[in-house]
């Protein structure tokens, strides 16, 4: 397959993190690109700043008529995409080279050095860290979220090294043949998908044996591989842990070598795991560890991933994409770290009918440990309603006292009513909208 033939490129469902990764990529390369997205989103707004055509209604009648030209257009989909998609459908049945977003990535990294970070958590960090040590390298990262040092999800580099973040969706992750890899976790997810944790296991089993190079795993993972671990012997080790002003400080030790005081911004011991597969990774690769600690002081983190949205003597406001048990308990964990001594709210949008439903007794356990919860409709995203799985049911299991299920647009008036200073926005639904008002509507009352 040959990407570089076809001056057009179509997607559908532009405004998806990876996906529109892939459009920065090639409008980079000088093709011409434009798609369609369900919603308006500030990803979309930069795609269109770019010269991008988007449009939000599905039809082939909106579909430009410059795309509609067959043997000069490859069309790029999401498998989150409805199958009964008029424009998916019409590029089917009219015989368009049309093919999911993991597999045009897969065709983009395969004549490269390929470093994946996979997992069912942390892989958006670890690849964005890598993405950002792999920097100076000259490294194209393909990354699942916004790097706050670019304002982008797309580092851009030469052709001869990728970092991608290996999503293991719709075993997407199956398309890569990565040089070097890491899996950070492999929590039950996406059971929708998988039908059950056992499948999730051995689709990672199979991953891993698609790596060429290195295989690197946190340790206590079921996989053949380096292993790498936070204050317990492995073959890369992060140890001495401090935290000063908020960032933290640690040492490394590598099979053949070791460096003090690696300095991370970033909050929470998971992120200093995630740190550490991306150091590993960089090492395996050749990156000394003078030049990565140099890079990973410099790393601003991701948007959504812990940001500061505000950070006042009087008030903080935490937005985060957590949207499945271990995230939120690591949110949890490191606020308790940052504010041990205030009192934490929770405003939680559930993703997913199926997720709440499979998991909803860990993500009540999670919530419970805050000192307040508000909970969110359940975002459907690509789904049907399940009957009597709802954001109530889920509100009956959590064991804090002070709990209910509120609106959208009656997110701000309580949590203005609430006594707690630190306040967590968790979700990867619409709620990553719905926090530019909150922040605005609070910084009022801050100032």
């Amino acid at each position: 397959m040959n990407l570089k033939n076809a001056h057009n490129v179509y997607f559908i469902g532009i405004g998806g993190i990876g996906m529109s990764a892939l459009a920065r990529y090639f409008i980079a390369q000088g093709k011409n690109v434009a798609g369609f997205d369900r919603k308006a989103s500030q990803i979309t707004t930069d795609l269109q700043e770019l010269g991008v055509s988007i449009h939000f209604e599905d039809g082939k009648a909106n579909i430009p008529l410059s795309f509609l030209e067959k043997e000069n257009c490859i069309v790029v989909y999401t498998p989150a995409i409805p199958k009964d998609s008029e424009e998916l459908n019409f590029f089917l049945n009219n015989n368009f080279k049309t093919l999911k977003r993991a597999t045009v990535l897969g065709e983009i990294t395969k004549s490269t050095f390929c470093l994946a970070a996979a997992g069912t958590h942390g892989k958006t960090t670890t690849s964005s860290i890598l993405g950002h040590i792999m920097q100076p390298e000259k490294a194209t990262s393909f990354l699942g979220g916004i790097a706050e040092n670019y304002q982008s999800n797309l580092i851009l580099g030469d052709d001869k090294i990728t970092v991608v973040e290996a999503d293991e969706f719709d075993r997407s992750f199956l398309q890569l043949s990565p040089n070097i890899a890491c899996v950070t976790s492999m929590d039950a997810d996406h059971l929708d998908i998988y039908g059950d944790a056992l499948s999730i296991e051995t689709s990672f089993l199979e991953f891993s044996k698609k790596v060429t190079g290195t295989l690197i795993v946190a340790k206590g993972l079921p996989l053949a591989g380096l292993t790498y671990a936070v204050n317990e012997a492995a073959d890369f080790t992060a140890y001495n842990l401090k935290i000063v002003d908020g960032t933290y400080f640690f040492d490394v030790k590598t099979p053949t070598d070791t460096i003090r005081n690696m300095s991370l911004h970033l909050p929470g011991k998971h992120n200093v795991m995630n740190a550490l597969a991306a150091i590993a990774m960089a090492n395996i690769y050749g990156v000394s560890l003078d030049k990565i600690k140099q890079q990973l002081a410099t790393f601003n983190g991701v948007k959504r991933r812990f940001s500061y949205k505000i950070k006042s003597a009087n008030l903080v406001l935490i937005d985060d994409y957590a949207h499945h048990p271990t995230e939120i308990n690591a949110v949890e964990d490191s606020i308790r770290e940052m504010y041990p001594d205030q009192k934490v709210l929770a405003v939680f949008q559930p993703h997913l009918f199926s997720r709440t439903k499979d998991f909803v007794l860990d993500f009540a356990a999670a919530l419970s440990k805050f000192d307040e919860v508000l909970l969110l409709d359940i975002y459907p995203a690509r789904e049907a309603p399940i009957a009597n799985v709802t954001s109530s049911w889920l509100l009956s299991k959590i064991l804090t006292n002070k709990k209910k299920v509120v609106q959208k647009n009656d997110v701000i008036q309580h949590i203005e009513a609430s006594s707690c200073k630190v306040i967590a926005m968790m979700g990867a639904g619409d709620i990553g909208h719905l926090i530019n008002d909150v922040t605005s509507q609070l910084l009022k009352s801050v100032k």
